[in-house]
C-alpha cells in the first residue's frame, strides 16, 4: 500500500521551470513504475511522463518532449518531474501515480493500469 504525495507545484511565468516531487509515506516505490499525469480545467487527464521501476526507461508525451524530464531515486523513495520552458498550456493539476509491476523494461503509459494516485499539485503558468 502506498500513500503518494506530490509537491513542488506553484505559479511560474512562461519560460520558467519547476521541479515536482512524488514520495510515499507508506511502502516503497522500488517495485513500481511511475507516471506523471496532468489535468487542465475543462480537459481530460493526460499522461505526461513515465519511468520504469529501475529508472532505465522513460517515455514522454509529445507535448513535453525536450522540456520535461522524469527521474527517480529509489534510495530516497522518490520520483521527480523537472519541467523547463513552461508554457501556459502546461497549467493544470499534476498527479503522480504508481503501478506495481514485475516487468523491468517497460513503462506504464495507460492511466487505468496505475494502482495508486496522489492528490495532485497545482502548476500555474502565467504570461
Amino acid at each position: 500500500q502506498l500513500h503518494l504525495v506530490e509537491s513542488g507545484g506553484g505559479l511560474v511565468q512562461s519560460g520558467g521551470s519547476l521541479r515536482l516531487s512524488c514520495t510515499t509515506s507508506k511502502g516503497t516505490l522500488e517495485y513500481y513504475n511511475i507516471g506523471w499525469f496532468r489535468q487542465a480545467p475543462g480537459k481530460e487527464r493526460e499522461g505526461v511522463a513515465f519511468i520504469n521501476n529501475g529508472g532505465g526507461k522513460t517515455d514522454y508525451a509529445d507535448a513535453v518532449k525536450g522540456r520535461f524530464t522524469i527521474s527517480r531515486d529509489n534510495a530516497k523513495n522518490s520520483a521527480y518531474l523537472k519541467m523547463n520552458n513552461l508554457q501556459i498550456e502546461d497549467t493544470g493539476v499534476y498527479y503522480c501515480a504508481a503501478d506495481l509491476t514485475i516487468l523491468t523494461e517497460s513503462t506504464t503509459t495507460e492511466a487505468a493500469a496505475y494502482d495508486f494516485w496522489g492528490q495532485g499539485t497545482q502548476v500555474t503558468v502565467s504570461s
